[in-house]
């Protein structure tokens, strides 16, 4: 049976915080591939298979932090969702930010859930699997 990886686009400039991810999403049941960048300008040329990423996969689901380097993920988040062949693909807000405004924002430009990361190993583990399972167990995605 030949099974086709997920493809995630982590967009993260925490090494611990990639570091507990790969780690939760390894002990997944879900075959998944998840391709780590450290910035926003890093992730628009990702998305848009420019420069070194040329051969980059399409991502089925991007995990995206706010506060990033170079280009923050609400700006991130404004050219995905106001790219016509970008747009659809699922953008989960995961970031330390519990601020009302940076949520109302995100929903704003069109973010399809905003998640606080919690500190707690457990949890974050906990939560990561969980987007894990709703976006790819019981969410009806569109075709890419």
């Amino acid at each position: 049976m030949n099974v086709e990886a997920v493809e995630i686009l982590l967009v993260e400039d925490s090494p611990g915080d990639v570091r507990l991810t790969k780690e939760a999403l390894k002990d997944s049941k879900l075959y998944n591939n998840l391709n780590v960048v450290p910035d926003g300008v890093e992730a628009i040329a990702f998305l848009r298979r420019e420069g070194n990423y040329a051969n980059a996969p399409r991502p089925d689901l991007i995990l995206l932090d706010l506060n990033l380097p170079r280009m923050d993920g609400r700006q991130v988040l404004q050219e995905i969702k106001n790219d016509d062949n970008l747009k659809r693909i699922p953008v989960v807000v995961l970031t330390t930010s519990a601020n009302e405004t940076d949520i109302f924002i995100t929903y704003n430009l069109h973010a399809n859930c905003y998640i606080t990361k919690p500190v707690d190993f457990s949890q974050f583990m906990s939560v990561v699997k969980s987007i894990e399972n709703f976006w790819f167990s019981i969410v009806k995605l569109p075709p890419m």
